[in-house]
């Protein structure tokens, strides 16, 4: 790194400030970065990844991923093209991406915006109000993913919503059956006063879990039954969408978590806000009839709402210095 670029340390906190911002499969955070001669390197966290909801670690990725995109971000901010190689050593696959810093380049409008979202979203847990999304917006988010190789798909005909609801309902209910599941749970829900800065604590959650067309986790452990499903779309459902690949790689998920978070950012710009219904995927017969009765053949590997609330509950992140050393 020469004289033109900014110090390596100063830098490399900058950056990662940024990353931690990012969402996470119950918040855990699964990421951690070194820095060293100009580089930044992401590495998946295994002591953070969730071994019974995720045995496979694709949901880590997503959420490095995301992180990633973070990274890149914050280094257009800075005035830099990132230079990112994913993957780059089949002999570490806990190593994720190396970042290097490429050209000088201002960063654009839209860049600049989204950077400023960083610290202000959010991930919603309940409905949203019945406003309607604009159809126009929906259109940015999907140009917004395919600028990343993925597809985001909305879930608009009545049997597929239905559908869609049926898989995340079965898949919930096998979730909250299943002891190990409900530990594990558990063991990510924070009451709060705890003072750890990971974890999802129970003021985020906004009530009932079941109180929209998607049923959603149970992290207050209010529920023991699933409910009737409602005859009629609940109105703070918002608007359903599916992230997609044409393959099912670990680069296809981290490409799907830079995707996620670009379509995370633009929504916040434009006020809007996402729950996550992964239920579905985390079980290998369910995420299948997903693929293929709602995907279109493609591999989903994010199911969003997106709709409008009142005012945000954010979570707690791990400060830069908790996860970053020098390489």
């Amino acid at each position: 790194m020469d004289a033109a670029h900014p110090q390596v340390d100063h830098a490399a906190n900058r950056l990662v400030r940024a990353a931690v911002t990012a969402p996470s499969v119950h918040n855990t955070q699964p990421w951690l970065f070194t820095h060293g001669e100009g580089e930044l390197d992401l590495y998946a966290d295994g002591r953070r990844r969730l071994l019974l909801s995720d045995p496979d670690g694709r949901e880590q990725l997503i959420s490095c991923g995301a992180a990633l995109f973070n990274v890149r971000l914050a280094m257009r901010h800075l005035g830099y093209r990132p230079l990112v190689q994913p993957l780059p050593d089949p002999r570490a696959p806990a190593r994720l991406a190396r970042v290097g810093w490429g050209a000088y380049a201002p960063p654009t409008a839209d860049e600049s915006l989204m950077y400023r979202a960083l610290w202000q979203r959010h991930t919603h847990r309940g409905p949203f109000r019945a406003s309607p999304l604009p159809w126009p917006l929906l259109a940015e988010l999907r140009e917004q993913a395919r600028a990343e190789g993925t597809e985001l798909y909305t879930v608009e005909a009545p049997h597929a919503r239905r559908r869609l609801a049926e898989l995340v309902r079965t898949a919930e209910a096998v979730h909250r059956g299943d002891p190990g599941y409900r530990a594990e749970l558990a063991r990510w829900t924070r009451p709060g006063r705890d003072g750890r800065p990971d974890g999802v604590p129970l003021a985020a959650c906004a009530g009932p879990p079941d109180s929209t067309g998607l049923v959603g986790r149970d992290f207050l452990r209010l529920t023991r039954a699933l409910p009737t499903p409602p005859a009629l779309w609940p109105p703070g459902t918002g608007v359903v969408v599916l992230l997609t690949t044409a393959h099912d790689t670990r680069e296809d998920w981290l490409r799907a978590g830079q995707a996620l978070q670009r379509v995370l950012l633009h929504a916040t710009v434009r006020w809007t806000v996402a729950a996550f219904h992964t239920q579905p995927l985390e079980v290998p017969w369910l995420r299948e009839q997903v693929r293929t009765t709602i995907a279109r053949g493609e591999f989903p590997q994010m199911i969003l709402r997106l709709g409008h609330v009142a005012r945000g509950r954010p979570t707690p992140r791990r400060p830069a210095d908790a996860v970053l050393t020098a390489g």
